[in-house]
């Protein structure tokens, strides 16, 4: 069976992967779970990210990222915004700020998937992916 929603596919399994206090979490691969996970990284949310061939197929393995003793989590929360039943766009005026501008949301525009913060600098609007915090 095929899944409808990918990228919450992706962000749950970090979700419940780093409330289980675990090291890291594997993923289906695509472009776009590439862009996302690369943006989790220049972020700082996670620490790493590695592409691993199981034979005809690829997976991204996610190192999450814990403070030294792994009491306190890094990324304390994930929320996928744009749903495949409710897609959610934001012109370049009125792009989100998460938390008051702690957190990131990331954007999928015609200039690649970046962050809010890159999308009012370039002047674009786009779909709203995601929220992190």
């Amino acid at each position: 069976m095929t899944m409808s929603d990918p990228i919450a596919d992706m962000l749950t399994r970090i979700r419940n992967a780093n409330t289980a206090k675990h090291d890291t979490v594997d993923v289906p691969s695509s472009k776009m779970k590439l862009a996302i996970a690369d943006i989790l990284v220049k972020e700082g949310y996670i620490k790493k990210y590695d592409m691993i061939d199981e034979g005809s197929y690829q997976t991204i393995r996610i190192t999450l990222k814990y403070n030294a003793d792994k009491s306190e989590r890094i990324l304390s929360g994930l929320k996928r915004i744009s749903k495949p039943g409710l897609r959610v766009y934001a012109g370049k005026e009125d792009l989100p700020k998460v938390l008051g501008g702690l957190g990131t949301a990331i954007i999928s525009t015609n200039q690649g998937v970046i962050t809010d913060k890159e999308a009012r600098a370039l002047g674009v609007g786009g779909e709203v992916l995601a929220f992190i915090w």
